[in-house]
Parts: C-alpha cells; structure tokens; sequence
C-alpha cells in the first residue's frame, strides 16, 4: 500500500510559476512509476507528466511539454513537478499518482493504469 499526499499548489500569476511535490510513504518506492494529473471543473481528469521507477525515462501531456518538468528524488520518496510560464488553462486540482512497474522505464498515461491517488492540491493561475 502506498500513500501519497501533495502539497504546494496555490495562487500564481500568469507566467508565474510553482513546484508541487508529492510525498510517498510505504515500501519499495522505486518499485512505482509516478505520473501528475489533473481536473478542471467540468472537464475529464488529464494526463500532466509520468517518470519511470528510477527517474530515467519521464513524458508530457502536449499541452505542458516545454513548460512543466517532472522528477523523483528516492532518497526522499518524493515526485516533484516543476511548472512554469504557467497560463490561466492551467488552473486545476492536480493529482499525483502511483502505479506498479516491472519495467525500469515505463510510466503509464491512461487514469485507469494508477493504482494510488493522493487526495489533490489546488493550481489557480490567474490572468
């Protein structure tokens, strides 16, 4: 069993920018692909960014590549997610999530492929 719990979402400007982190606790964190996602209201839960167990292979949604940077530190059991020249479509509950990898570098993209959730830590981007 895992839990995770996300903190450091907030108010930001346009073009301003945040880190999310997301906090892990139970065994064998790298044995865990992680990924972000996100919902506005009325609007599906979207894909933001997965990484591999390790770190080595990492993915983007199209509408933040080049904005946002995903990473995990292992030594601390934490997945960060840099996002800059945030934009007011931005604004969203984000979600961090974990799933069960036999694969060094795979990461998946569909909800449905995570097993655990964090509870969510609200973005508003404001114009």
């Amino acid at each position: 069993q895992v839990q995770l719990v996300e903190s450091g979402g907030g108010l930001v400007q346009a073009g301003g920018s945040l880190r999310l982190s997301c906090a892990a606790s139970g065994p064998s964190f790298s044995m865990y692909a992680m990924g972000w996602f996100r919902q506005a209201p009325g609007k599906e839960r979207e894909f933001v960014a997965g990484v591999s167990r390790y770190g080595g292979n990492t993915g983007y949604g199209d509408s933040v590549k080049g904005r946002f940077t995903i990473s995990r530190d292992s030594a601390k059991n934490t997945v960060y997610l840099q996002m800059n020249s945030l934009r007011p479509e931005d604004t969203a509950e984000y979600y961090c999530a974990a799933h069960r990898s036999f694969s060094s570098g795979h990461y998946a993209i569909l909800r449905s492929q995570y097993d655990y959730w964090g509870q969510g830590t609200q973005v508003t981007v404001s114009s």
